[in-house]
């Protein structure tokens, strides 16, 4: 596979890996009225697809990233997953101290990157 592509592959199998974990994780929030063996047992099925997106991603992008990078790679995704989910999904609003909380996070990711 050529070296260009493994960044790109990685971060869009991360990104669909993180859109089903987070259906996998939130989205049975607007199913209260389900019991709780159901929304486990879907959020199971649903988490089995996550798993299918993101290991790949991890095994793609090992040797290109390093461990803490590919981690990094991930929360950051993760994070920008759920405000676009929460909002768009869950209709919930974004308070100002979320996005400095999220802010001093992508800060931590540029010390991971920087040499």
């Amino acid at each position: 596979m050529p070296n260009a592509a493994v960044p790109f592959l990685t971060i869009g199998f991360l990104i669909l890996s993180n859109v089903f974990m987070t259906f996998a994780w939130y989205g049975h929030l607007k199913f209260g009225d389900k019991p709780l063996y159901i929304v486990i047992l879907a959020s199971w099925g649903i988490a089995f697809f996550e798993y299918c997106m993101q290991v790949p991603a991890n095994r793609i992008g090992y040797g290109y990233f390093n461990a803490a990078q590919l981690k990094t790679i991930q929360e950051i995704i993760t994070l920008s997953v759920f405000v676009i989910f929460s909002v768009l999904y869950l209709g919930e609003t974004i308070h100002w101290k979320q996005i400095v909380g999220f802010g001093f996070i992508a800060l931590g990711a540029f010390f991971i990157f920087t040499k």
